[in-house]
């Protein structure tokens, strides 16, 4: 139950989060590392099972981890079970990440773009806000924390949608051209609010690649069906370290 094993999940399955753990500073990663490996342990709960009750009782094991006063035994569990109480994260939005995880048991349409925007806020936004919370950050920080989780993940799931589709999920509420570039437009807006509220610089550094990313899928949104969502290695290193040295985004 250490930091390091938290820091090899991260690292075997979601690098990109771990680069940006990475190029934060040195006291930030003991606090990203639990928090990014709890949500890659959610992330993936749906998905290592074709059994729903099985998937659900796995959401519901997280989601009793976080409620509970003592930690248990587990290598992820343990550490952020000490965040949560040194940091002070908050319970209720570490609940709605894991509950909007229950989409991604079942084939399901989302309901509207309402509830898809809903599932961006409770799983990307809240994520950001949790990783600002254990960095320090004031309420006062939350909504550019959100407006740039829900952007990070907006980017992240519209490079995921081949995927999804050929698990046989139905993705977006609107797969058209014009729908897809409105939403890569709906996020580039936020991360412009974001950029003016203050989020610490160890937390937003995961969205190093949100903003080029976008780019693509606003000049040509078919790059999202065609699984072309992506940045060159060239690309995704220049980013990733000028946003470390400026910490601009």
């Amino acid at each position: 139950m250490t930091i390091d094993a938290c820091a090899g999940l991260v690292h075997r399955g979601d690098p990109d989060r771990f680069a940006a753990a990475i190029a934060a500073p040195v006291p930030d990663r003991a606090r990203l590392f639990p928090l990014y490996a709890f949500n890659l342990e959610v992330a993936r709960a749906p998905w290592v099972t074709r059994e729903p009750l099985i998937a659900e009782m796995r959401l519901q094991w997280w989601r009793d981890v976080v409620a509970e006063d003592r930690p248990r035994a587990h290598e992820v569990a343990g550490p952020l079970h000490a965040l949560i109480r040194e940091a002070g994260l908050p319970v209720a939005v570490m609940d709605a990440l894991i509950a909007a995880r229950r989409w991604d048991v079942y084939s399901d349409a989302f309901a509207d773009s309402a509830a898809f925007e809903g599932y961006l806020q409770d799983t990307g936004g809240g994520l950001m806000w949790l990783a600002a919370v254990a960095l320090g950050a004031g309420p006062q920080v939350e909504p550019a924390a959100r407006d740039l989780g829900w952007a990070v993940g907006l980017a992240g799931f519209l490079r995921a949608v081949p995927e999804l589709r050929a698990r046989g999920r139905l993705p977006l509420p609107d797969a058209g051209p014009d729908a897809v570039r409105s939403l890569a437009q709906e996020g580039r807006a936020r991360l412009a609010r974001a950029r003016r509220g203050g989020v610490p610089h160890g937390a937003a550094l995961s969205a190093w690649q949100t903003d080029g990313l976008l780019r693509q899928i606003v000049a040509d949104p078919r790059r999202v069906a065609e699984g072309r969502v992506q940045l060159s290695e060239f690309d995704r290193r220049r980013l990733l370290v000028w946003q470390a040295m400026t910490g601009r985004f």
